[in-house]
């Protein structure tokens, strides 16, 4: 593995999600196994998720499906672009918090790989603040190289 993205630049290069809507600020740690990145655009008010002035928890999920396609990106084999999925399924999602607006500090959002093969991968996924206090958790299964349809 190459050195890890420090900036939203540089992980913006690395997948789908751009401008505004790519919410991680950098990686901490990465392996094979694991990915745990940081988010600091939570609390801003131009945030693109916002609904009726704040940022629900239920956004907590797409904070660990930039980090799942992240993961999956810098874990491709040398030489290959990281594949194109979209988000198949969430489950056993709990929301510890309402809202993430209010949290205070930066977001640190950790994804676990559990199974997958060249088709599908399984995610455990969990934000926490900054303290460690646990926002939302669950499990999530990414379907890759599937064309959707409009």
């Amino acid at each position: 593995m190459t050195t890890l993205p420090a900036s939203p630049a540089e992980i913006a290069a690395l997948i789908p999600h751009q401008g505004r809507m790519n919410l991680l600020d950098a990686v901490l740690a990465c392996s094979p196994q694991a990915i745990t990145c940081r988010a600091r655009g939570h609390g801003r008010a131009d945030h693109p998720l916002r609904l009726d002035g704040t940022l629900p928890a239920p956004v907590g999920i797409e904070y660990a499906a930039q980090a799942m396609a992240l993961h999956g990106a810098l874990n491709a084999r040398p030489g290959v672009r990281g594949r194109p999925g979209f988000l198949a399924s969430a489950r056993g999602v709990r929301l510890h918090v309402a809202r993430l607006d209010d949290v205070a500090g930066d977001l640190h959002v950790q994804v676990d790989h559990l199974a997958g093969d060249e088709r599908q991968a399984l995610y455990r996924f969990a934000l926490h603040d900054e303290g460690g206090r646990l926002l939302v958790d669950g499990r999530a299964t990414v379907v890759l190289d599937t064309p959707l349809t409009p």
